[in-house]
């Protein structure tokens, strides 16, 4: 069996149950981490989650705000995947990220630093190399992602 992920009439994903689960769960955690609805609307009546375009957009600035300001090794071995399955959602959906202002240098304070005994703290990636990084994670997970 599996879910479809809709928008209007057109599928956006069409994933097992068991991988739909997940991907929710996560869905839950990251709505709690950003308090901020993400727009999926699951219908488990219907096999189906609805997506909310606008608060998709939303969700997906907000969330690419933070990974963008953290450079914690281990949230962003946590998080990036999930990230990358929002991106091949959030494209599918026409949503517009702008990668201009998300590459650019963080603002405001660093979030969940990664300190290191010995070598100090580290700075989130450079812009070019972080928005390029998710991009091709997304474009690789998107070939995974059924219709």
């Amino acid at each position: 069996m599996s879910q479809y992920y809709v928008m209007d009439d057109q599928t956006l994903w069409n994933p097992s149950n068991g991988a739909s689960r997940l991907f929710l769960r996560q869905v839950e955690v990251f709505e709690a981490e950003l308090e901020l609805p993400s727009g999926f609307l699951p219908l488990p009546l219907r096999d189906e989650c609805a997506v909310d375009k606008a608060a998709l957009a939303a969700f997906v600035d907000a969330l690419l705000t933070r990974h963008r300001a953290t450079s914690h090794g281990v949230l962003l071995a946590l998080s990036e995947g999930f990230v990358a399955a929002v991106l091949v959602l959030a494209d599918r959906a026409g949503v517009d990220v702008d990668w201009a202002r998300l590459s650019a240098s963080p603002d405001g304070p660093r979030r969940d630093i990664q300190v290191s005994a010995g070598t100090g703290m580290s700075a989130p990636a450079q812009g070019d190399a972080w928005m390029t990084g998710l991009r091709d994670r997304a474009r690789e997970l998107g070939r995974h992602m059924a219709l």
